[in-house]
């Protein structure tokens, strides 16, 4: 049975005020665009956006849970950032809410097959591979990895405005078994000598970004 206009209005407050709102998530711009981003036009319609569980997309990717990319978002929108990339933007669910801070957003996608919903116009989808992110847009004062990742890529530095940051989900892909996400924490990166300095904020899963996946190592 199809759900109505209704029906998902319903459900899509329940999300807010029972997932996002009790889990430290406070941010007016976040639970604003959550109460009015239509969830199921960025999801595939067999799915179930409302609830608390992220959303196959296929190809190895997933929509972030609603609580995790609210978590997220917060953090980028923390600083009030004016320009914002988001890497493995997927349909573009977490750069539309991004976007309702009033950030020009580009959104970084390598999969073609992922059709993006209906995000705002100040939202750019671009494709391209995901770790070499998109200085031609740059520099970013903020940048959100959408998905999990072993290590954030030094090359990203480059594409950051003074004082910008990452934030990202890091993870240790040896946590991860079958079809379990493996175990890790957001962080808040900064640049620091060639690298990045983390700061850990949250525990957290989440699948680690195929083009992002550490070839098994060989054991003797």
């Amino acid at each position: 049975m199809t759900e109505t206009s209704s029906e998902t209005a319903i459900a899509r407050a329940h999300m807010v005020d029972s997932q996002v709102r009790p889990n430290q998530v406070n941010d007016a711009r976040v639970i604003a665009a959550m109460r009015s981003l239509a969830r199921e036009t960025f999801a595939p319609g067999h799915s179930h956006p409302y609830a608390d569980a992220e959303i196959d997309l296929g190809g190895g990717r997933a929509m972030l849970s609603p609580l995790l990319i609210a978590k997220l978002t917060q953090l980028v929108l923390a600083s009030n950032p004016p320009h914002i990339l988001v890497i493995g933007a997927g349909t573009g669910y977490g750069a539309a809410i991004l976007a309702s801070s009033g950030a020009v957003v580009t959104a970084l996608e390598s999969q073609t097959s992922l059709t993006p919903g209906p995000v705002p116009a100040n939202v750019t989808f671009v494709n391209g591979k995901l770790a070499a992110g998109w200085p031609a847009n740059g520099p970013y004062e903020a940048i959100l990895i959408e998905g999990a990742v072993p290590e954030i890529p030094a090359s990203l530095a480059s594409q950051l405005a003074p004082e910008g940051v990452v934030v990202a989900i890091l993870a240790d892909p040896a946590s991860g078994f079958g079809n379990r996400a493996p175990l890790g924490h957001a962080v808040i990166a900064k640049p620091s000598g060639g690298q990045f300095a983390t700061t850990k904020i949250f525990d957290c899963t989440a699948k680690i970004l195929p083009e992002f996946e550490v070839a098994p190592a060989f054991v003797f």
